[in-house]
């Protein structure tokens, strides 16, 4: 089974969507929007408006034992209507 939603990305500027209540969440690569949705909803019990997907680049990192590569991702912006929020604990 396919993980679809990872973990809800605490960022700044995540924080700041909050505001026009858009939430970031990591997910899976073979993800997409319908599923995004559906997770959303049985983990939440909010219905959301829009998803957003937006992938992650790899970045290189150096070390002391050379360049290494730390892995990317894919992150979604989940839109909800105006009354609806999620609470993390």
């Amino acid at each position: 089974m396919k993980t679809i939603i990872k973990n809800p990305r605490i960022t700044e500027k995540g924080t700041h969507l909050e505001s026009v209540n858009a939430y970031l969440f990591d997910v899976g690569y073979g993800a997409n929007k319908d599923e995004v949705k559906r997770a959303i909803f049985s983990l939440y019990k909010v219905r959301p408006v829009k998803v957003n997907m937006l992938r992650i680049p790899e970045k290189k990192m150096n070390s002391r034992a050379g360049v290494g590569v730390k892995s990317g991702g894919r992150k979604a912006v989940v839109y909800l209507k105006k009354g609806d929020k999620i609470e993390f604990v």
